[in-house]
């Protein structure tokens, strides 16, 4: 079990580095954020698909059919494909929200608001949802992590002289799209293999991204980037996307849900870091005690949640 925390510790780590290396990109180059999440997704995709052909060889081998190896996505019916559609239109929307919220607040407050506030939105809308009531924790957690995030939005007027508003907004609809994702997610899975449902989910995600792209001129000037320009955006389609991904499924396996939850919540908290070591982002008293606030609202949504569930 202690290998299998790591890797997800690991995962967190390197998920961290995306909002990071993105904020580089957006400071040296006229990168646009849309363009950033098309490529990682189109980088990303190649992997996904040849983790997908062996886990469906794998799962054929034990069923001992003859079906060749992939016949298990011509097998998906159209009630199998509507949520795994439904989880690419999140996908898409959450990566352009969230590194547009990159480009504009920063790394630091965005990845707090983006994936801090989405587990304890889930536990919210689990009550009208999937018919699961919220305790008074999830409650309390929820107003917690509420005052945490205008502490947050506090701390960037403090420490930036003006409200970035736009930046704001835009984490808070990534948060939103993730809450979604995560709930869609329930139901999609659910004779899903794991990496079929990944590429599927990121294929459809990258089709959505494709036109948006086009139509806004995302393209233009992309052949200026130099070499450690591409370098960057290969890292990020390479690094917290295939090796981050992977590292958390196999992490999966060992570890128990309601600590897997948890340690997931160390990624705000290295981009935090990171953001302050590499890119001087500095969250002042008020969004440190604001970032603390909101962490300990995941931490006892995730927990109360998978107890009551």
């Amino acid at each position: 079990m202690i290998r299998g925390a790591l890797l997800i510790a690991l995962a967190a780590l390197l998920w961290a580095t995306t909002g990071i290396v993105a904020k580089f990109l957006f400071t040296g180059t006229e990168l646009q954020a849309i363009t950033l999440a098309f490529l990682r997704l189109a980088i990303a995709l190649p992997f996904f698909w040849i983790l997908m052909r062996r886990e469906q060889q794998q799962v054929q081998k034990l069923s001992a059919t003859p079906n060749p190896p992939d016949s298990s996505l011509r097998q998906l019916s159209l009630k199998s494909l509507a949520p795994l559609a439904a989880l690419g239109l999140f996908q898409a929307v959450y990566q352009g929200s969230y590194l547009i919220a990159v480009d504009l607040t920063g790394a630091g407050i965005a990845t707090l608001i983006a994936l801090c506030l989405p587990p304890v939105m889930v536990a919210l809308l689990a009550a009208p949802l999937l018919g699961e009531k919220p305790g008074l924790l999830t409650v309390i957690a929820l107003i917690a992590a509420i005052a945490g995030t205008a502490m947050l939005v506090i701390s960037d007027m403090d420490t930036s002289g003006r409200l970035r508003l736009a930046g704001i907004l835009m984490a808070l609809l990534a948060a939103s799209v993730y809450t979604g994702f995560t709930l869609t997610s329930r139901y999609s899975s659910a004779g899903t293999p794991v990496f079929t449902t990944a590429f599927i989910c990121f294929f459809t995600a990258a089709l959505i991204l494709l036109p948006v792209v086009l139509l806004s001129g995302g393209f233009d000037g992309i052949g200026k980037l130099e070499v450690r320009h591409w370098a960057m955006i290969a890292v990020i389609g390479i690094v917290p996307t295939c090796i981050g991904y992977l590292s958390f499924f196999a992490g999966m396996k060992t570890t128990p849900a309601t600590l897997s939850s948890i340690i997931v919540t160390l990624e705000p908290l290295f981009v935090a870091l990171l953001a302050w070591l590499l890119l001087e982002e500095t969250l002042g008293p008020v969004g440190i005690t604001g970032a603390i606030i909101l962490t300990t609202a995941v931490v006892v949504a995730s927990r109360y949640g998978e107890r009551s569930g």
